[in-house]
């Protein structure tokens, strides 16, 4: 039962991407036009030339082939395949629409036969341009990957594939490099720029017997590292496996029109046999005209303005969503969006700027605000560190260093500088407890740098990345809408992860976690899902994109968010603004009712004609136009998205 489940599966993949295998839509628009042009010469050869019937014949069935050759060859192979498949597998809309339009021909009504494929090619086009096209890998857009590795024998330092590196090894990273392979600091300090793993602005300084994670950037020193993992085992060559290995997870959202065919054309077949065979049977006579009757009914019977109403109800939502800053990439992703049932937010530079920033000043023992600034930066004017630079840019003045002597950094604790006869102290509370300075800690959340001048305490820093203004109206904003659960994973400190999900009200929070621990926890959270919940992720960065894969829905920062994040996530916010997710989650509940209303609509006129088709009283061409009207209220419904 399994096995026939999985051939059912992987059939109806085929089905669902066989007009995606294509370089561009153009070949696809080039196929369609010139099929309507050659279905339009042959019509004006039937109604106003005398030509032979057997050229306007051949007109035809040139049009049908151009049209719906590939359709007849899907229905054929799946035939071939029905002992593999599965009958409810193969009795699908390729086989409806091949049977019916073959029968159109037995019966001598050309045009219709044709009609009705241009009129499914027409909505296979509009799928085509609403569903996602396949995605391409994002290896060559991981700047975390390493180029080469500086290998150090006998001596000499000699450059080498990554690949090359055994275990032991000694490699040698320079300033500007990125760690090839994960190890431990034998040798050198210097400043790690972790942003690619961790989400962390901040840089991490390493030296000896530290551990090193590949991927991490070098930013200044030289480091020496005695290798502990293999490149193919090593952080960074995960995280490419994560991306490239965790969309195979994810379960593809059904195709609706192939679920519905599965039950609707075996029906439409059984009905259209017994239209053809049980009244010639009671009555004994009336075989062609019963016939001509049933193959009318298969005629009718196709799909093609459901067909169309679907695709177009979401090619409309994504339209809709674009004019507010979202970019959808299919039109599964928006159906999905509007199941939402658990959110999943990464923090720096999704919730967060992702800039550190002096956020409070609190003087003591007599000191100013004003004053403290001028003293931690006169401290930190030698200093590129980022806090360095986010006290001197929040200073704002220039700070003349030929006055300043006796500059000192204090490994691990902090700087010390005299000016103007005075001794400034700026570091942790390490360095104040060193100096033998009474101090007040700060219980404020973020980076805190203590200041002391002539052995008094003047002061503390407080510096932290701030909350997006526009986080807050987000997450309320998608409880509102009804979404279950809010989570927060970071690579940040637990304190500071705390701290920001206090402040907007996020249901849970798990900080620390390097990439392939987010998806771990992404997998548990999944697992809490509601049945036909989905889950999303919300990211900015490379170290975000093997978890903006494996969610259901991956959703990227689209202005500031790297380039392999953007690649891996399903809809990206153009805006940086986590509260277009809330916009877009009312777009794709507004495009599921249009596309409701398109469905009821396009089955019950469906209905009303197979039963007057079903009668004698319908002929093809009333059903063809029947369709063209449906399809155009339809079209008319999904502009409603558009606007909206």
């Amino acid at each position: 039962m399994c096995e026939n489940h999985n051939h059912s599966h992987n059939h109806e993949h085929e089905h669902a991407h066989a007009h995606e295998n294509t370089d561009s839509g153009k070949a696809e628009l080039i196929k369609l036009f010139s099929g309507a042009f050659i279905f339009g010469a042959g019509i004006i050869a039937l109604y106003f030339t005398s030509l032979h019937q057997y050229i306007v014949l051949a007109i035809f069935v040139l049009s049908y082939i151009i049209l719906g050759g590939g359709i007849v060859l899907r229905a054929i192979k799946n035939i071939i395949h029905i002992r593999k498949w599965g009958v409810a597998a193969v009795l699908d809309e390729n086989f409806l629409m091949s049977i019916a339009t073959i029968g159109a021909f037995i019966i001598g009504e050309h045009p219709e036969a044709v009609a009705v494929m241009l009129f499914y090619q027409i909505g296979e086009f509009f799928q085509g341009a609403a569903v996602r096209k396949s995605r391409k890998s994002i290896t060559d857009l991981m700047d975390i990957r390493p180029d080469y590795a500086n290998l150090k024998k006998d001596g000499e330092i000699i450059k080498v594939e990554p690949l090359s590196i055994k275990i032991g090894d000694i490699i040698v990273i320079k300033p500007g490099e990125k760690v090839p392979l994960d190890g431990v600091v034998i040798e050198g300090e210097a400043m790690l720029d972790t942003k690619a793993l961790t989400g962390e602005s901040v840089p991490r300084k390493v030296s000896v017997s530290d551990a090193v994670l590949s991927g991490c950037i070098n930013k200044n020193g030289v480091l020496t590292i005695k290798t502990t993992k293999t490149f193919g085992e090593s952080t960074a060559s995960k995280i490419i496996e994560l991306v490239e290995n965790a969309s195979s997870k994810k379960a593809p959202t059904e195709n609706f029109i192939t679920k519905f065919a599965r039950v609707y054309t075996p029906i439409v077949v059984v009905l259209a046999v017994l239209i053809a065979v049980i009244p010639s049977l009671v009555t004994g006579g009336g075989w062609v005209e019963h016939i001509h009757r049933g193959l009318v009914f298969l005629v009718i019977s196709c799909p093609c303005a459901l067909v169309i109403s679907i695709p177009l109800g979401f090619f409309g939502g994504i339209g809709g969503a674009s004019k507010k800053g979202v970019l959808v990439k299919g039109g599964n992703y928006l159906e999905a969006l509007k199941n939402l049932d658990i959110v999943v937010f990464d923090k720096t530079g999704t919730l967060t700027k992702g800039v550190f920033e002096v956020t409070l000043i609190k003087p003591q023992n007599g000191f100013s605000q004003s004053e403290i600034s001028a003293f931690a930066a006169k401290a930190e004017a030698f200093s590129n560190h980022p806090i360095a630079l986010s006290i001197l840019n929040a200073h704002g003045g220039n700070v003349d260093k030929s006055l300043l002597s006796e500059y000192k950094e204090i490994a691990g604790k902090g700087v010390s500088v005299k000016s103007d006869g005075q001794l400034i102290l700026a570091g942790n509370n390490k360095l104040m407890e060193q100096a033998g300075i009474s101090f007040e800690e700060a219980e404020e959340t973020g980076t805190k740098v203590y200041i002391a001048v002539n052995n008094i305490f003047a002061g503390c820093i407080i510096i932290s990345d701030r909350i997006k203004p526009d986080s807050f109206i987000a997450l309320t904003s998608l409880k509102e809408k009804g979404i279950r659960k809010t989570v927060m994973l970071t690579g940040d400190n637990s304190q500071i992860a705390e701290a920001v999900a206090r402040e907007l009200n996020i249901d849970e929070t798990y900080p620390e976690l390097l990439p392939h621990e987010k998806v771990e926890k992404l997998e548990l959270l999944d697992k809490q899902k509601r049945a036909k919940g989905k889950l999303a992720f919300v990211g900015d960065g490379i170290n975000d994109a093997p978890v903006l894969a494996r969610a259901d829905i991956g959703i990227a920062m689209g202005g500031l968010g790297s380039d392999a994040a953007i690649e891996a996530a399903d809809i990206v916010l153009m805006t940086d603004e986590p509260s277009k997710l809330a916009d877009a989650v009312d777009v794709a509940r507004f495009t599921g009712r249009v596309v409701r209303q398109n469905i009821i609509f396009a089955l019950s006129v469906k209905v009303i004609f197979l039963l007057l088709g079903a009668l004698g009283v319908a002929s093809m061409w009333e059903a063809v136009f029947a369709d063209v009207g449906v399809s155009l209220l339809a079209v008319m419904n999904a502009t409603r998205v558009i606007k909206s």
